[in-house]
């Protein structure tokens, strides 16, 4: 069975969406995007059918729950009103306390366990009275084993031990166990999702809104897979802002990119089009700031630095520079994402004044120094850090020329000169190699000359040369700046460190990613950064 809905898009539009029987569609937004909202938008059109769990869901468990018919279980569990009259009309009213859907704390872990204990003693009885008349047919299992079975897989080191009216949990290597009221917020978190994916009705539609909350990262994918496969009659709708979660399902899955409380939302699906992957084109989607795509990978101080000196953009640290400059690219030509903004930033990686300009009209800016890191050792940079540890200025400038002196003796021995100008080199190298034309070539001669012809420009004995010429200029007149913008070496921030804090390098690199947090504290620092960063703005 698959349920259809309509949902009205901010343009006058619908967007037709259609829930499968066992599959499964997530929706992705930024908080205050209408997410709940929605929920509740398609709860009340599937009205019977669906069952909506809340964001906003208290999580109190309690094993001496009165023991009541399984029916009144049931219906208090789905319409938040146990009587025999209960229907859907009383859902709004009793479960989501009088047309307040989207905020009501939802408070249903009684009705869960009490729906439990109920079908485990009705089963039981039956299972019962078959045996008193020899009847030794297969057995069926309560959703109370069932529910242990999962917990079990997903929770490998803990055991529910059920009884007819009580909850204990131990670990399976220990003797002694403890309550299930004494459960931790994820174990109970656990427990009560498996418990209502069970006990949704037949052939439903369960939505879940955040379905991420106290559940740690490294079980949500397996919790889900477990509760999906319980329930193959049912489809399934999450809620979320988690693009890890989102990234690990396989859904039809959309972002919700705005709302109008009429209610109508914008929503797009999401694809993998244009070379990024499923969870770097919900973040394009999903983003209500411009995008800027920048190198390396999730590293805590990278972003830090970058969110903290560019607060109105989204930061997507994307690999390579060579990665960088085609993910801005691709953005820029990808008619499905056209409502982003792309620019990129890269290292500076001995790129010529030509080179810097060309990639400047592409959207993508470089660092004026030769990696990130070599920011914090720019004079105006450090000098806020010393001003941040309380140094006065004549402190300050012996500091920074003592900083300044070991810098360079890093490059006092022929050895150190030849490794700069080697790694120099290598880059040119690679430049031209990715710069040599080969479109067109049907056979290995013509691949050949093509390859021949393009290298022959480059004469490596030459460009050894003037390289080297030029790092020994910078190394003549001592600037720092000049420096800093050719010289690739990860142990000029532990000079830093040493200089600037007296820290090692790991405990400067944490220092650093907080104090970048707090905008108050780091205020000159970041506009210090800022000074020196590309100024870059929207096109």
């Amino acid at each position: 069975m698959s349920f259809n809905i309509s949902i009205p898009n901010l343009d006058s539009s619908d967007t037709e969406i259609v829930f499968e029987r066992g599959g499964s569609t997530i929706f992705v937004g930024a908080n205050g995007s209408g997410k709940t909202r929605l929920a509740v938008f398609i709860e009340k059109t599937l009205g019977e059918k669906a069952h909506r769990i809340s964001a906003h869901r208290a999580l109190d468990l309690n094993p001496d729950v009165p023991k009541i018919r399984e029916e009144s279980a049931l219906r208090k569990l789905r319409y938040g009103y146990e009587g025999e009259d209960a229907n859907i009309g009383y859902r709004s009213g009793h479960r989501w306390k009088h047309e307040k859907e989207a905020i009501t704390l939802l408070n249903d872990f009684d009705g869960v366990l009490q729906a439990l204990f109920a079908e485990q003693s009705n089963t039981s009885l039956e299972t019962h009275k078959k045996a008193r008349n020899n009847d030794y047919s297969q057995v069926r299992e309560t959703k109370f084993e069932t529910l242990s079975r999962i917990w079990q897989r997903v929770l490998p080191e803990r055991e529910l031990l059920i009884t007819g009216d009580d909850i204990h949990v131990k670990y399976c290597d220990a003797s002694d166990s403890y309550s299930a009221s004494q459960m931790s917020d994820g174990e109970r978190a656990v427990f009560y999702l498996i418990g209502q994916g069970l006990l949704a009705e037949e052939s439903s539609l369960l939505i879940i809104d955040e379905p991420e909350l106290h559940v740690h990262p490294s079980i949500m994918s397996k919790l889900w897979d477990e509760i999906e496969a319980a329930r193959p009659d049912c489809s399934f709708v999450f809620i979320t802002h988690d693009l890890n979660f989102s990234a690990t399902r396989s859904a039809q899955k959309y972002v919700i990119r705005s709302f109008d409380p009429a209610p109508k939302w914008n929503l797009q699906k999401v694809t993998t089009t244009g070379g990024f992957t499923e969870e770097i084109t919900t973040l394009i989607l999903g983003s209500r700031h411009p995008i800027l795509f920048v190198e390396g990978s999730n590293n805590s101080l990278d972003l830090a630095l970058y969110r903290a000196c560019y607060p109105d953009w989204t930061v997507i640290p994307h690999g390579s520079c060579e990665s960088v400059i085609h993910a801005v690219s691709t953005l820029r030509n990808n008619p499905d994402l056209l409502h982003a903004t792309a620019i990129g930033i890269v290292d500076a990686d001995s790129r010529s004044e030509d080179e810097i300009s060309n990639l400047k009209n592409k959207g993508v800016f470089v660092l004026p120094v030769s990696e990130i890191e070599n920011l914090f050792l720019l004079p105006e940079v450090a000098e806020q850090i010393l001003k941040m540890e309380g140094h006065e200025n004549s402190k300050i400038e012996e500091i920074l020329v003592s900083l300044k002196e070991e810098v360079f003796a890093t490059l006092n021995s022929t050895e150190a000169v030849n490794k700069l100008v080697i790694l120099h080199c290598q880059r040119k190298i690679d430049s031209a190699l990715k710069s040599v034309e080969f479109e067109g070539n049907n056979n290995l001669d013509e691949f050949f000359a093509s390859y021949q012809q393009s290298m022959s420009k480059l004469d490596i004995e030459e460009l050894a040369n003037n390289i080297r010429a030029d790092i020994e200029a910078v190394i003549e007149s001592k600037d720092l700046e000049e420096l800093l913008a050719i010289y690739d070496n990860k142990g000029l921030l532990a000079l830093a460190a040493q200089h600037l804090r007296n820290n090692r390098k790991n405990a400067f690199e944490q220092w650093l990613t907080r104090i970048l947090r707090d905008e108050v504290r780091s205020t000159e620092l970041i506009n210090a950064l800022k000074a020196v960063l590309p100024n870059i703005s929207e096109e």
